[in-house]
């Protein structure tokens, strides 16, 4: 398991646009989106159009991949 962020390409609203997570964050990522039954790309538009102007996009996603494990533990 890598500690370094892995970049990654995605596309939002037919741009491409490239993520650097965690490969912990990348796995939990495709984990949700699978369970929620989306492609990871639906699932990071979903994110994208919901974080603040002062978010990242990365930042937005690892917040989104705790708050829904969390959630999920209660």
């Amino acid at each position: 398991m890598s500690a370094r962020p892995v970049k990654r390409s995605l596309t939002l609203h037919g741009h491409r646009t490239s993520v650097s997570l965690e490969d912990a964050f990348w796995r939990a990522f495709r984990a949700i989106a699978k369970e929620r039954d989306l492609p990871i790309n639906v699932l990071a538009a979903e994110i994208d159009e919901t974080r603040g102007v002062d978010s990242g996009l990365a930042s937005a996603i690892r917040v989104y991949v705790l708050d829904y494990t969390q959630k999920k533990l209660l």
